[in-house]
């Protein structure tokens, strides 16, 4: 017989077996989730705005490229060009949006060829457009019932002499009318464009 100290050591070994962990409470739980939603939420608001700020810088020097093209269209082919700036009501909201338009022999109208290039723009809500011109410093953006088709007359012109409508125009957003860019023309089209409104300094120093 064998002794019983032997026999227990070659009883097989059972692993004992813990204790059941205590699980999370339901306050645990809902704290976690705030966390998750805050973190979010805040990384949401960094890219919506960062995107934002992205969109409109590539406006306001889609603006200007296509000003100049323009400018040198007109110039090339002696027919006019314009840009028309609008706004409208949706959904109880001011959208702001720009065109551009070539003078025919019945008016003004979408441009018959580069359509690519002169495509219809906008801005997001909450975005506004302000055009000040050389004879008037505000200009009213707003289209008459009359203007809503086919006769629209462009606030700002590329003639073909070579010459447009000197004038400047202020993207500003709307809730706390913060100025986010300016752009500056005169009558020889010499385009600038502003961040904020203030003279961007080359390396030299030089404006």
């Amino acid at each position: 017989m064998l002794d019983r100290s032997v026999a227990m050591a070659a009883a097989p070994i059972i692993a004992r077996v813990p204790a059941r962990q205590r699980g999370f409470s339901l306050l645990e739980l809902m704290v976690a989730l705030i966390v998750v939603v805050l973190v979010t939420t805040l990384v949401n608001l960094t890219v919506s705005s960062g995107g934002e700020d992205i969109a409109l810088r590539a406006a306001a020097y889609e603006v200007v490229d296509v000003a100049a093209y323009a400018l040198d269209e007109a110039q090339m082919t002696g027919v006019d060009y314009g840009l028309l700036l609008e706004e409208e009501e949706q959904a109880g909201e001011v959208i702001y949006r720009f065109r551009w338009l070539e003078r025919k022999l019945d008016g003004w109208g979408d441009p018959a060829s580069g359509k690519e290039v002169f495509r219809r723009g906008r801005l997001p809500p909450g975005i506004a457009l302000e055009l000040q011109l050389e004879d008037s410093p505000l200009v009213e953006l707003s289209l008459e019932e009359d203007e809503k088709d086919d006769r629209l007359n462009p606030q700002v012109v590329f003639y073909a002499s070579g010459e447009t409508t000197p004038g400047a125009l202020n993207i500003r957003r709307v809730e706390g009318d913060d100025l986010l860019w300016r752009i500056e023309w005169d009558l020889l089209g010499d385009f600038k464009v502003l961040p904020r409104g203030e003279a961007v300094e080359d390396e030299d120093g030089a404006d």
